[in-house]
């Protein structure tokens, strides 16, 4: 298993210590992870002839993602992605979300204004483990019951980043959580996905509004731009999706809870392969990116790709979408895996 050592990387605005924990196996290939949102900052991963390039875009300091509210890298919770109009009806009872600005069009978004994202977890290592915990307060952005979330992660010899996310809830309570790591596999900082050869295991997904709210249709992809089961390049494919904003698509996975290959990227020597035990993920080709990041590298459109692993959006909405209501008593349970590696 990695090495796992760990360095102060600032504190918060509000005076909060944040922690960063850098992660090293055998193979030379380093994640790094702090405390504030669970954030994965740096992955930095060899090729073949064991030249390393960080992979993952972030920010130089603590206060570039405090002011950034793009998510980069974090922990999304209470809710991942959308809930129409931030309104939801559960067991009678009719709940009203912190919905975010009028940009998202009066849609809860992301876990509402100030999400798991922007919260300091407290954090402990179990071994090779890091260990994150937040307790979110009942009616915390709207939601109710006290719900205790738990997230591990985990880098293994096998170039493997495990995130385990585990939960439990005082009341029922709509439940979607990811990360919303962001990738470009040619370099955090080259600027354009055109290159990179995708694929995503998915024979259907979710047609969306244009407010990105599903329309409760389940749209097989056959024969359109948005079928990627074959290895396609990224370059060919954006400029064809509906919409003229590249890849916001939630695909649905036929895993039925089990871990399975989700999707795969590679590009410049290197791949990354996701499997997730999440009915479904959200792949975002970064239409709205337009920040400036390590070491002053600009991320604009099209410049990094998120894979969010996570429940269908704005489920609490269809009937005909599998739920996420955790109920006391139970336990909120999903895995997923990033494995990365080189290529020819």
């Amino acid at each position: 298993m990695a090495s796992v050592t760990s360095e102060k990387f600032g504190k918060t605005q509000d005076g909060q210590d944040v922690t960063r924990y850098v992660f090293t196996n055998k193979n030379n290939l380093v994640v790094k992870i702090m405390d504030y949102g669970g954030t994965i900052t740096d992955i930095l991963v060899p090729d073949k002839a064991g030249n390393v390039t960080d992979i993952c875009p972030g920010f130089d300091s603590l206060q570039g993602y405090e002011a950034n509210p793009i998510y980069m890298g974090a922990i999304i919770g209470r809710f991942a992605d959308r809930i129409a109009n931030g309104t939801f009806i559960l067991d009678g009872v009719k709940y009203q979300l912190n919905c975010m600005d009028l940009n998202e069009s009066g849609h809860f978004l992301h876990g509402g204004k100030k999400g798991f994202d922007k919260m300091v977890w407290k954090s402990h290592l179990e071994g090779s483990k890091l260990v994150l915990k937040y307790v979110s307060a009942d009616g915390e952005e709207g939601f109710p019951g006290e719900l205790t979330t738990t997230v591990t992660y985990e880098l293994t010899d096998d170039n493997e980043l495990n995130l385990t996310y585990t939960a439990t809830t005082t009341k029922a309570t709509p439940l979607n959580l990811t990360n919303h790591v962001y990738f470009n596999i040619a370099g955090h900082d080259n600027g354009s996905l055109d290159n990179h050869m995708a694929t995503v295991n998915a024979d259907t997904y979710l047609p969306m509004s244009d407010s990105y709210i599903p329309t409760g249709e389940v749209r097989k992809v056959d024969g359109l731009p948005q079928d990627m089961r074959q290895p396609s390049r990224l370059g060919d494919r954006i400029p064809n999706i509906p919409g003229g904003v590249g890849f916001v698509c939630y695909y649905i996975l036929d895993n039925k809870g089990e871990k399975k290959f989700a999707a795969r990227f590679e590009a410049s020597g290197r791949f990354m392969e996701c499997y997730t035990t999440e009915p479904g993920l959200m792949f975002y080709t970064g239409y709205y990116l337009n920040n400036t990041g390590k070491n002053g590298a600009h991320y604009g459109r099209y410049s990094a790709f998120c894979l969010e692993t996570q429940q269908y959006p704005d489920n609490v909405h269809h009937d005909n979408f599998p739920n996420s209501i955790l109920r006391p008593g139970e336990t909120y349970k999903q895995s997923t895996t990033y494995k990365f590696g080189a290529s020819s």
